[in-house]
């Protein structure tokens, strides 16, 4: 039976401070969970990290399977209890949505940090002293990251291409890189604004991914416009429409069934019909309204009545129903149309304009397309694939190469990948280390130690000798040699830049501090308690007569 905690006071009093069943984990065994919850996270992604990194297979309650090595979605759909483990994995969170890669390389670089902080808690060093030191060396490797990053032309074709299929490099659709690359940086050049002295600015709103089963990867296209995984609602409708006036109603097309119970007391058959009629006509008023504005293309975002549907087809408007508030929101951008709640207040400032409106066959299923839009900047990226699986996979692989070539045209900077740009980092920040006086040193210079995880672990996913490829990259970092990287695809190590492996600065900027964040944070916990809310329970106490 699990006993009381019980605290000891400065007078020597014991005082009960958590109820029965209660636990804590206090100072040195506290961080001692913490530190190895999040080494266990980060061994478990770090052999995914690389072009030569192995896939993970995650297999729900349900038994639906995901194969991916993308860090993000493996991460996000462990089932994790411990607490330390969790912020580890909000890490991850947080450089996934501001920058879209680099999720593996936070979280591995976190368990580095916090490995190495526990080798100088060992020694006796007190861990705010390792925060402080660990905070100004981050602050010391932002500062050498913008003055070695390689500033480029934001629209630089080529060089998006390459950041582009870097990120790609180690994802399923390595093979198809270059096809795929150059669909993202074509579309992501098209629905860029110049905001002014050479930057630009990147709404992904305008730039939507839609997937689809069928065909093979290469077959993944950039289409001028919106598709619509719907087809048209009645056969009797046109299936192409050019010049299309675009009319979007977020309202149902239906007759509304009244909020409270009521009752017709019929006396003669033919009121029955009269009933029948007066609905029909209502249904035909709200077509007549739709044909009155100049519409011949009606997206809902609710249900179309059938009879409302024969009329639509009568009028020849083509009419798509339950499309989802995402693709109105797009098609509403892109068309120029308003979005109408009810039918009563639509106009002819309301209606939209697209080039063409058809309805197509992909692979047994029948999408609408909605090219020549009146914004231009309205793109979608097909996604083709073999299997669900693999089109899932594609579809992680492109977001991250749209989220990283989108960091390079909002801020032009780049690096050298491969493990190059931390090799760097490493060198410089124990260089800097002898600059500093007391047991910070001690602290910076582990940190420069930790950001030699990431080539190490590319070393030893591409089944590398660590220790050779760790001694090759300080020789040539020692003379000058500053993006030499792993060769992960060759042998040893070779300049990154001559491999065209290269990555954006910002993304080096957010795990860096995204990932000297959390460890900071975790060493400053020295006692983890459990607290009124629910959930799952605390890891529990190790028995080890250590407090």
């Amino acid at each position: 039976m699990t006993e009381a905690s019980y605290v000891t006071s400065s007078s020597g009093q014991q005082v009960i401070v958590l109820k029965q069943g209660g636990a804590s984990n206090r100072a040195r065994k506290a961080q001692s969970n913490n530190i190895a919850a999040a080494k266990l996270i980060a061994e478990m992604v770090r052999t995914s990290l690389g072009p030569r990194g192995m896939d993970k297979m995650l297999v729900d309650g349900m038994g639906d399977v995901t194969v991916t090595n993308d860090g993000a979605t493996m991460l996000k759909d462990m089932d994790v209890q411990h607490p330390a483990a969790k912020m580890v994995i909000e890490v991850s969170k947080t450089v996934d949505d501001e920058v879209g890669d680099g999720t593996t390389s936070s979280v591995v670089l976190t368990g580095a940090l916090l490995e190495n902080a526990e080798e100088l808690i060992e020694m006796g060093i007190h861990p705010m002293v390792i925060v402080n030191g660990y905070r100004k060396a981050a602050h010391q490797a932002q500062k050498i990251l913008d003055k070695i990053a390689v500033s480029v032309a934001p629209n630089d074709r080529v060089t998006l291409t390459r950041i582009a299929r870097t990120s790609m490099a180690s994802k399923l659709v390595s093979n198809d890189s270059l096809v795929l690359g150059e669909i993202v940086v074509d579309g992501l050049l098209h629905v860029a604004e110049e905001v002014g002295d050479g930057n630009f600015r990147v709404d992904l709103e305008n730039l939507k991914l839609e997937k689809k089963v069928g065909g093979s990867i290469k077959d993944t296209r950039l289409v001028t416009g919106i598709v619509l995984d719907k087809e048209v609602s009645h056969s009797g409708m046109p299936k192409k429409i050019e010049g299309a006036r675009i009319a979007l109603v977020s309202s149902a097309l239906e007759i509304e069934k009244t909020e409270f119970d009521s009752k017709l007391s019929i006396t003669n058959p033919a009121q029955i019909q009269q009933f029948l009629d007066q609905e029909t006509k209502m249904l035909k008023e709200m077509v007549e309204k739709i044909s009155k504005v100049g519409a011949n293309v009606l997206i809902c975002q609710k249900g179309i009545d059938d009879v409302a549907q024969y009329y639509l087809s009568r009028a020849g408007i083509l009419a798509l129903r339950r499309v989802r508030e995402t693709d109105m929101l797009r098609l509403a951008k892109a068309t120029g149309a308003r979005i109408v709640s009810g039918l009563d207040d639509i106009s002819r400032k309301d209606i939209g304009w697209a080039g063409l409106v058809e309805e197509r066959k992909v692979e047994d299923d029948k999408w609408t397309f909605v090219e020549g839009c009146k914004n231009p900047k309205a793109m979608t990226i097909l996604v083709r694939g073999g299997t669900q699986r693999v089109v899932d996979e594609v579809e992680r692989s492109m977001h991250d190469a749209i989220m990283v070539t989108k960091d390079v045209l909002e801020n032009p900077g780049i690096v050298g990948g491969g493990g190059a740009v931390e090799e760097e980092l490493s060198y410089r920040l124990m260089k800097w280390s002898s600059t500093l006086e007391g047991r910070e040193q001690l602290a910076v210079q582990k940190y420069a130690e930790a950001f030699e995880a990431i080539p190490l672990a590319l070393a030893s996913n591409a089944g590398f000798d660590r220790l050779d490829i760790q001694v090759a990259l300080r020789s040539k970092h020692g003379h000058d040699e500053k993006w030499y990287g792993v060769d992960v695809l060759g042998t040893g190590v070779r300049d990154m830049f001559e491999k065209n492996v290269i990555e954006p600065v910002s993304v080096k900027q957010q795990i860096i501090t995204s990932a000297t964040e959390c460890a900071c944070m975790l060493l400053r916990i020295d006692d983890v308690i459990p607290s009124r809310g629910g959930g799952a329970p605390m890891p529990q106490r190790e028995e080890s007569g250590m407090d």
